[in-house]
């Protein structure tokens, strides 16, 4: 047997065994890149800043995904001519109140819609919208693996009708969430695990060059804020547990004995997270601590539940 033919019969192998979810590190890259061209695409229609966020990623079947979100979400039909198949993009009712509301310029001062209705003429043409900005995302960041375009043809309210296979075929699903003026919701993307399995290999390996695509300058204002941030630190010389009891028995002038010593290390903490041991001394009268082990999460366990 020829190594062509292995390899034929491997494809075929692992093709009847499915998407590995786990062994394709790449779709992350590509969602979390999904997400980012979102939110650039939608600053150009917005006042407000809307985010997105890449929440999951799961099997299932392609029935039963969209079953869950049946009378809850308007659903977008997308066809990629180069894979010869067709994907689902769903925006839940959520989403497409919030959307609304960023787009007519509301400030969320009016409490979120909670109506179980039928959507609107209005709410309609805004997905519709939004589903045309997905096809650009779509491609912006399937780029990375694979040279095809996202063409949208219509969208669905009824998921009985977002039909783009059979409903018991085994798909792809990634779950996003917006955040908007104090509000948010859910935005899924259904890809059938036959239009991945062809790129299984690409998907397999994390694209290292994707790293070298991030914006420099935006990296560096960012390191510089983070930089200038304040920060609170407090130095622990002894911490005792004691009960309520003995604690409401307290009394003005009343003197606790420690068991610390001038040479007892002293822990440095930030918001409750222990950065170094440290050792107390003076200088110029004051108080002052000398760095002298950086605190591991392991050791800080240990040290916490054993006596020093």
């Amino acid at each position: 047997m020829t190594p062509h033919k292995h390899q034929d019969i491997r494809d075929m192998l692992l093709d009847a065994a499915g998407l590995s979810l786990d062994r394709l590190p790449m779709l992350h890259v590509l969602f979390d890149r999904m997400a980012t061209a979102c939110a650039d695409g939608l600053r150009q229609f917005a006042a407000s800043q809307a985010y997105y966020s890449f929440l999951s990623i799961e099997n299932g079947r392609i029935g039963e995904v969209l079953e869950a979100y049946e009378g809850m979400a308007i659903a977008g039909i997308f066809r990629a001519p180069s894979w010869d198949s067709q994907l689902i993009v769903g925006f839940d009712r959520d989403f497409i109140f919030s959307m609304v509301e960023v787009l007519f310029g509301s400030d969320g001062s009016e409490p979120p819609v909670e109506d179980e209705r039928s959507f609107t003429n209005i709410e309609g043409r805004v997905a519709q919208m939004l589903f045309e900005q997905m096809a650009k995302a779509l491609g912006t960041s399937f780029a990375l693996v694979s040279d095809t375009t996202f063409q949208f043809e219509r969208q669905e309210t009824r998921m009985d009708f977002a039909v783009i296979g059979r409903r018991n075929n085994m798909a792809v699903v990634a779950k996003f969430l917006l955040q908007a003026l104090n509000r948010g919701g859910e935005m899924f993307v259904l890809i059938p695990q036959t239009a991945l399995t062809p790129l299984r290999r690409a998907l397999a390996h994390t694209n290292v060059a994707e790293t070298g695509n991030r914006d420099v300058q935006w990296a560096q204002k960012i390191r510089q804020e983070i930089n200038r941030t304040e920060v609170k630190l407090r130095a622990i010389l002894e911490e005792r547990e004691m009960t309520l009891g003995e604690v409401s028995e307290f009394k003005v002038g009343q003197v606790l004995k420690l068991n610390a010593t001038p040479t007892s290390r002293v822990k440095l903490e930030s918001a409750a997270q222990p950065l170094f041991w440290c050792r107390l001394g003076q200088s110029d009268g004051a108080y002052v601590v000398r760095l002298d082990e950086q605190i591991s999460q392991n050791q800080d366990f240990i040290d916490d539940i054993l006596p020093r």
